[in-house]
């Protein structure tokens, strides 16, 4: 399913603490280096309007999030949601996740999320998946033990391929963990991860959602 229209974001608003190009990094990614303190650090790649991002930072105060949009304009408009409600713990990076991955060191992440990435439908284009053996081998050797990697789809095809690439090249990762939905206790409603999980929903089309736990 394709992106609607972005809206823009407020322009009063000042993205300096929340947003960055990957230029501007430092070479060794960790809560140190990023956010000055020792917190737990997850990653997510394709933050696209940054719903994600925004309510785990909100729900986890005491972990770091960094976003990734290789897309300036979405990761801007995701920087202006942590900009508008003061999110201190979580930046959002416009670049190439994967280069990225490469700058964070062993054992350093609590948590990779992969949520609805672009599924890349021909045969010759499926090499620009994210979910790749390189990525995969990369967020494998970035998590600390006990991190987990999240990963849902509404693809099936391209869920199946993951899973199959997962157990090909990080078979110490483990099965895959069935994950279910987030639910609001107090309202008993879905609370959507993502835009992409919203839409889904809201479309009667099936959500695959699996985790690997790094043992």
């Amino acid at each position: 399913m394709p992106r609607g229209q972005l809206p823009k974001p407020d322009p009063s608003l000042v993205l300096d603490a929340h947003l960055r190009e990957a230029d501007q990094l430092p070479e060794s990614l960790t809560s140190e280096t990023l956010f000055g303190n020792d917190k737990p650090l997850e990653f997510e790649i394709g933050s696209g309007k940054g719903l994600f991002i925004q309510n785990a930072a909100t729900a986890r105060p005491h972990h770091n999030f960094v976003g990734v949009e290789i897309a300036k304009m979405y990761a801007a408009y995701a920087a202006s949601r942590l900009a508008k409600h003061g999110l201190n713990n979580a930046i959002m990076v416009s670049g190439d996740a994967q280069k990225m991955l490469a700058a964070i060191p062993d054992q350093s992440l609590a948590a990779a999320h992969i949520y609805f990435p672009d599924p890349w439908w021909k045969k010759k284009h499926k090499k620009r998946r994210v979910v790749n053996a390189t990525t995969i081998e990369e967020i494998y050797r970035a998590l600390s033990s006990g991190g987990t990697l999240h990963f849902w789809t509404d693809v099936l095809e391209y869920f199946e391929s993951a899973i199959e690439i997962i157990a090909e090249h990080i078979p110490k990762f483990g099965p895959p963990l069935p994950e279910e939905a987030d639910e609001e206790e107090e309202t008993d409603a879905v609370a959507f991860r993502t835009h992409f999980e919203r839409r889904s929903v809201q479309h009667s089309i099936p959500v695959y959602r699996v985790r690997f736990e790094k043992v």
